[in-house]
């Protein structure tokens, strides 16, 4: 579970020779986003090292309690950087303009689990069979023969928790398990992140669920179903994209249903579609049909149109792919 592969004696070697490091992940930061990054900061801080963390978006309301999360930075600093880790992103330019386009960084290192994931780093720690890519902060850890102390733990634990759906996907591994445990025996307490996580959700996220769930559509096959988000549903509840993480998990629970799909509006005529696989279908094969990726289980991508055109594409590009 930890062997030393080359890339991660790569990443030791750079961790080693520098002196300053910017961590970095995905717009619209999930759990494993925040997580394996909050991971990694405070790893290296304890180490004595000079880390930033920044997210092109805003930490999620339910992560706030993690560890060095009231020191995520929204806006770039200007300042050098030795090292940039890119974490979980599945492609470079998922993780913002202001990373892509930066010229104070010295060398991209990255960390990720997603299928098909781009090798834009000088080096890549890429293993689709990981559940998270906190997993792949915990193997990088423990190649360089520490122990994972408890804020570093906190942020692995819930990442790994979130991204295996509480341990009912399919990624659900061994080594999940296994991480997970030796998190809790340092200390974590599987209630209060699960509470944080799930149990504590603000009025409007609701509100917006409700609005949600009133668009539901479910293929003439019944294998297929969706839920939609408009920025009017928006409006409406006073709430925000943060807000509508998990509501893919609703059409994915109704028997029969195979694929679900989330359908998004992020500006005026562009949809970001989300697909959530019960194993039968290879979303990640219909995701690049799109241009999107991501996994057997788990992808997206986005599509321009109406909603009723973007709809009509997906669900008929599913048909055929059956």
């Amino acid at each position: 579970m930890t062997a030393i592969i080359p890339e991660i004696t790569q990443i030791l070697a750079e961790i080693e020779k520098s002196s300053s490091f910017l961590i970095t992940s995905h717009e619209s930061p999930d759990p494993d986003a925040v997580g394996s990054s909050l991971a990694l900061a405070n790893y290296l801080a304890s180490r004595g090292r000079d880390v930033t963390v920044y997210l092109c978006d805003p930490v999620p309301e339910n992560c706030a309690f993690l560890p060095m999360a009231d020191q995520v930075y929204g806006e770039l600093p200007e300042r050098d950087f030795d090292v940039c880790f890119v974490l979980d992103v599945g492609e470079f330019r998922r993780a913002g303009k202001a990373i892509t386009s930066c010229q104070r960084i010295g060398r991209f290192i990255n960390i990720d689990h997603h299928l098909g994931c781009e090798s834009f780093g000088l080096h890549n720690l890429i293993d689709p069979k990981a559940s998270a890519t906190a997993a792949l902060i915990y193997r990088i850890i423990k190649g360089a023969g520490h122990e994972v102390d408890y804020p570093t733990a906190l942020c692995i634990y819930t990442a790994i928790l979130s991204d295996t759906g509480s341990f009912h996907y399919s990624n659900s591994d061994p080594e999940s398990f296994a991480i997970a445990g030796e998190m809790i025996s340092k200390g974590v307490n599987a209630w209060d992140v699960n509470e944080n996580l799930y149990e504590s959700e603000p009025l409007q996220r609701i509100a917006l669920l409700a609005l949600a769930l009133s668009d539901l559509t479910v293929s003439p096959s019944g294998e297929y179903a969706s839920v939609t988000v408009t920025l009017d549903m928006y409006k409406q509840t006073g709430s925000s994209a943060e807000d509508t993480d998990r509501f893919i998990n609703y059409p994915r629970s109704i028997r029969g249903v195979q694929v679900a799909l989330f359908f998004r509006e992020i500006s005026e005529g562009l949809f970001k579609v989300g697909f959530r696989s019960k194993g039968k279908v290879d979303v990640s094969a219909v995701s690049a049909r799109f241009g999107g990726g991501g996994h057997h289980n788990a992808a997206g991508c986005t599509v321009k149109g109406s909603l009723a055109e973007v709809k009509t594409l997906v669900f008929d590009l599913l048909e055929k792919m059956r």
